[in-house]
């Protein structure tokens, strides 16, 4: 059976369970809002911890914090940092919209340990939480915890997977294919060219990314409770973003008004819009690569994507296009978090955001997903890829489309002509041009070659 002890916090006396690192206010909590089991992120939590430890670096600087509490609560907090006590963190994401249950679950928890540290007593709120509110901690936590993020696992994996993507466009560049446009049979392109047009989505998504994190290294640490600063040294905010920036090799500054960064979520909200531009980016991806592998025998099969696994329970020897269907769920998924973020973005009522807990879920989520699928997409999927030439060869042999090219010797009306009865008898548009029009054969073999098409410019 589990054990408690008596806690007390403002509003009376409690049971806590007697192994917990929190007290009152945390219990308090998880009694109220048993809504979905989900927690906060690691790196959330993480990130909170971060505030704390750089928040009594900076008030014991100021003089405001006794030098032995503070260095207990930096090493409480580096602790919290470094993974421990995950299991202290209980309180759900649908909670108050402040996020002052989990701002003060990590204040309880840090100083129950540096009170343990020190010898002697540290306060959640006069100790931990000094010179700062959950108004201006939980906001600042969203800012730092998503620009770490980006820097340290979005960015490198979506300039691992474009790097991986240049790579196989370079390694097929001599293969030509057919080209479509509206799933229907087009102009031959190379798939250095296809693939390359693949990359160029990732190579912008990292460069919208770096454009929209100025924004967020904007931090509301200072504005405590409404945007004023009330009970925080008047030079907090600036030394609070100086140690940091120095702690994180990122760039945090405080936002030019602190009233923006407590009553809105803009920065946020942009971020979400550009990781749901990269989510649309991976889904065309992934859905090329399905179109592309299909078949076996009965789709398109123009290329092979590894086998990872078994495809049914039923019907022995299928493989499918695992990582591209996992791609394309994680895009979906992004897609969703961006409309909750936008919808929580707009929940600024005067000087607070009030759905500040599901922003920093969905946000965290969002990013990790499309950081981990980005290197399954490029390590098994896009590197191991084969292509089926001979089913290419096939279709560019009977694609009349071809014809597109001697619209400038021909004219449009004769090559629809041409185009139509090549369909009609299923012969390939070479033969059918050679009866149609004064081309020779020779001659239409040069202006209708597949590869030289890709080139672009005008035949003849």
């Amino acid at each position: 059976m589990t054990e408690f002890r008596l806690e007390k916090d403002s509003m009376g006396e409690l049971q806590v369970p007697a192994h917990a690192l929190y007290a009152a206010q945390t219990q308090r909590a998880v009694e109220n809002f048993p809504v979905s089991g989900l927690a906060m992120p690691p790196e959330f939590i993480k990130t909170v911890a971060l505030i704390k430890k750089t928040a009594a670096i900076v008030n014991a600087e100021l003089g405001e914090l006794d030098a032995e509490l503070a260095q207990a609560i930096i090493a409480a907090a580096e602790q919290v940092i470094s993974g421990q006590h995950r299991d202290q963190f209980p309180v759900d994401v649908f909670q108050t919209g402040s996020g002052t249950s989990t701002n003060m679950n990590v204040n309880e928890v840090l100083a129950q340990l540096a009170s343990g540290l020190a010898g002697k007593a540290v306060s959640a709120n006069d100790h931990v939480n000094m010179g700062q509110s959950s108004n201006d901690v939980i906001p600042t936590a969203i800012h730092v915890s998503a620009a770490l993020e980006c820097q340290q696992a979005l960015l490198p994996s979506l300039a691992h997977l474009a790097a991986t993507i240049s790579a196989k466009a370079a390694s097929l560049d001599h293969v030509t294919k057919t080209g479509r446009t509206h799933l229907m049979d087009a102009m031959p392109v190379r798939m250095s060219q296809e693939l390359g047009g693949w990359a160029l989505q990732i190579r912008n998504a990292s460069d919208r990314l770096q454009a929209t994190l100025p924004r967020v290294y904007k931090l509301a640490q200072g504005g405590t409770a409404v945007g004023t600063g009330i009970n925080a040294d008047p030079r907090f905010a600036g030394q609070f973003a100086a140690v940091l920036s120095a702690a994180t090799g990122l760039p945090f500054t405080p936002n030019e008004s602190l009233f923006e960064s407590l009553s809105c979520q803009d920065a946020i909200v942009e971020l979400s819009g550009q990781l749901k531009v990269i989510a649309v980016s991976l889904m065309k991806i992934a859905n090329d690569l399905r179109w592309m592998n299909s078949g076996p025998l009965a789709g398109l099969g123009e290329i092979e994507l590894p086998a990872l696994q078994p495809g049914s329970s039923i019907m022995p020897g299928k493989v499918n296009p695992v990582i591209p269907e996992a791609t394309a769920m994680v895009a979906a998924q992004v897609i969703g978090n961006d409309a909750t973020i936008t919808i929580a973005g707009q929940s600024g009522s005067f000087q607070l955001n009030v759905m500040l807990p599901v922003i920093a879920y969905n946000i965290l989520q969002s990013i990790e997903l499309l950081s981990n699928v980005s290197r399954l997409l490029a390590d098994k999927a896009i590197a191991g890829f084969t292509v089926r030439q001979d089913n290419l060869q096939q279709a560019l042999a009977r694609n009349p489309i071809l014809v597109t090219a001697l619209n400038p010797i021909i004219g449009y009306a004769k090559a629809a002509e041409v185009a139509k009865a090549a369909y009609k008898q299923g012969r390939p548009i070479i033969e059918v041009a050679a009866e149609m029009t004064e081309l020779s054969v020779e001659e239409l073999a040069k202006l209708l070659e597949p590869a030289g098409l890709t080139e672009g410019g005008i035949g003849g």
